[in-house]
């Protein structure tokens, strides 16, 4: 059995050797985005590649999901690694000679589509970390299982990627021990930083509605109804109390946020309703669940006080994505090679939103974040996610593969001891 230290100098051979290829895959796959959920061509792509490495694939998971699975030599446990295939309606603006000039349907409008997001890295990262594992097959005491998610970004009344392939058994068969995850961007890093916290790194975000019900009157008369306006002011000035006054927010942030208020046609009519609708985001799971109870609790109480009633409702939301605190720790040493000096493992957390968090709701996950942006560049000028001029530095991309490769091969040994 080589020593660990013999384990990383193939890795990282192995991941220079690759190098060309996962550029190579990167330019491709961003110059053909697809929308989640009709990732067709991405899924086809990636598959195929899989194959040619050794891999047992499955696809068709959640429609366009691919599975990959490398069996060791050795018995041992199972670690799986995931990234997003998803692109966005972003018409690009980049200017690159392999930029995107695919056309799609989104909300019904015909829109330019672009991996503004960074999928395309995700993907050709994960390509290369399999490549990479494949040719240690015979040293790795367990299994890898590679994941190919569609939809992360998140699809209008339908289950994200990561819900539907978790139903859909990607966790099974075998049972996966461990999952690993990376995002670029995120912040403006220097391309090749890796950025990470133990517990909350990605807020939960919820979507709230409540709508006041009183009674409509003549303004003149407000006795004779129950003032609605009045009740919603007081439910917005109640809601402030939640974090400001209920939560210990020493654990960790949160924002309870009302952003629209509807409600009356005239200026003499007390109306008889009141809509309002808000974001709710967090980073604790547990205090995630006390804010959203105390949420529903507050408007109602508010109402009832006052003779009227509040209907309050709150989406499912994307959980916190939690980076499971023994796993962070095991696995710091791993990141901390690969990264070197460009390296900090108690990063801000950020409001963002990852559907990465549904996994580790079912298993102990560690997701981190690759910076991209080019060294020397002002932070200011940066051109962040969702942007399209979104272009992130492909320096990074040999750290990516590293990260990856090294979290399954380092967890693996650790395990099999």
């Amino acid at each position: 059995m080589p020593t660990i230290a013999a384990l990383h100098d193939r890795i990282d051979q192995a991941a220079a050797a690759v190098l060309a290829d996962v550029v190579a895959w990167r330019r491709d796959l961003h110059a053909h985005p697809e929308l989640g959920y009709e990732e067709v061509r991405t899924s086809a792509f990636l598959a195929e590649r899989l194959r040619a490495m050794g891999y047992t694939v499955r696809t068709g998971v959640a429609r366009t999901g691919v599975v990959g699975l490398l069996t060791g030599g050795r018995p041992g446990p199972v670690v799986a690694l995931r990234a997003d295939m998803d692109a966005l309606p972003v018409a690009e603006e980049t200017g690159l000679p392999f930029a995107s000039a695919a056309r799609g349907v989104y909300a019904g409008k015909e829109v330019g589509l672009m991996h503004a997001c960074g999928h395309d890295f995700h993907m050709a990262m994960l390509l290369g970390a399999g490549h990479v594992l494949a040719s240690m097959k015979a040293d790795l005491a367990g299994a890898v299982k590679i994941i190919f998610q569609p939809a992360e970004e998140g699809i209008a009344g339908e289950p994200g990627g990561a819900e539907a392939m978790i139903r859909e058994g990607v966790l099974e068969n075998p049972t996966v021990d461990a999952i690993f995850g990376l995002h670029v961007g995120i912040t403006p890093e220097e391309a090749g930083s890796i950025t990470f916290r133990p517990r909350g790194l990605m807020a939960a975000g919820n979507t709230f509605s409540i709508v006041v019900k009183g009674r409509q009157t003549h303004g003149a008369i407000p006795w004779a109804g129950t003032d609605s306006i009045v009740v919603a002011s007081q439910i917005v000035l109640g809601l402030q109390t939640v974090v400001s006054r209920q939560i210990d927010i020493t654990e960790a942030p949160a924002v309870v946020t009302v952003g629209t208020i509807e409600g009356g046609t005239r200026h003499n009519i007390v109306p008889g309703e009141v809509r309002m609708t808000g974001t709710i985001r967090t980073f604790d799971p547990g205090m995630r669940a006390e804010i959203l109870e105390r949420v529903r609790r507050t408007a109602a109480g508010i109402a009832e006080s006052a003779g009227a009633a509040a209907d309050v409702r709150i989406d499912e939301g994307y959980p916190v994505t939690w980076n499971d605190p023994a796993l962070t720790a095991q696995m710091t040493p791993s990141l901390r090679r690969v990264a070197a000096a460009a390296f900090n493992p108690n990063v801000k957390p950020t409001t963002t939103s990852e559907d990465f968090s549904y996994y580790g709701q079912k298993v102990p996950a560690l997701f981190f974040f690759l910076g991209v942006a080019p060294k020397g560049s002002d932070p200011a000028a940066w051109a962040a996610n969702h942007s399209p001029k979104f272009n992130p530095d492909e320096s990074a991309l040999i750290t990516g593969v590293r990260a990856l490769a090294s979290l399954a091969v380092d967890y693996l040994s650790a395990a099999s001891k």
